[in-house]
């Protein structure tokens, strides 16, 4: 697994041993940063389930301004520090990148509660409802700007529906995953 574009470019994703996390595929992150365009450019954004940090990277990469990664699990914890760390290396990265270790739900609460706001929010969870208890949390569409996006990958057979909060800008299959690209409605 590589990082697509950018300065980074070509560089080599760790990811910890199979079934602990299930990395974006290279094929996924190419179509979604083909659909997001210039929205990547100088964005805020926000890696929710972070796992290896592929996403997060992927927008640093192609001039994202800060990534806010957020992971609980150890070994996923593990391999997204050395993502970064091998990002950073010989590079002079302009992009603030924080690592919060912490559970999801809490983490949106309290960011909420701080009124942060993200151009983009990337979220690729465990597939068991979780995506969909993802997109009817409150917090989540106030976490956005105006203009931004909410990337959310799930499991092509589970469907998702969208509330009044949101509308789906685009939403597309590859393989057993389902990217749904969603703005505020």
């Amino acid at each position: 697994m590589r990082v697509i574009a950018g300065i980074a470019k070509g560089m080599t994703l760790h990811a910890p041993h199979r079934g602990i996390v299930r990395p974006t595929s290279e094929r996924v992150r190419e179509a979604v940063f083909s659909s997001l365009g210039e929205r990547v450019i100088s964005a805020s954004v926000l890696d929710l389930y972070a796992g290896t940090g592929s996403l997060g990277i992927e927008a640093a990469s192609r001039g994202a301004t800060s990534i806010t990664f957020v992971e609980d699990a150890q070994p996923a914890l593990k391999s997204l520090r050395q993502n970064l760390k091998t990002f950073q290396q010989g590079r002079e990265i302009s992009c603030e990148l924080t690592v919060v270790c912490a559970d999801v739900r809490a983490e949106l609460k309290k960011l909420a509660e701080a009124q942060r706001r993200f151009t983009l929010i990337f979220a690729d969870p465990p597939y068991v409802e979780t995506a969909q208890q993802l997109l009817d949390r409150e917090e989540v569409p106030h976490l956005l700007d105006k203009d931004g996006v909410f990337v959310l990958e799930s499991a092509k057979r589970d469907p998702l529906i969208a509330g009044p909060a949101w509308k789906t800008l685009r939403e597309a299959d590859y393989g057993d995953t389902r990217v749904s690209l969603l703005i505020i409605g």
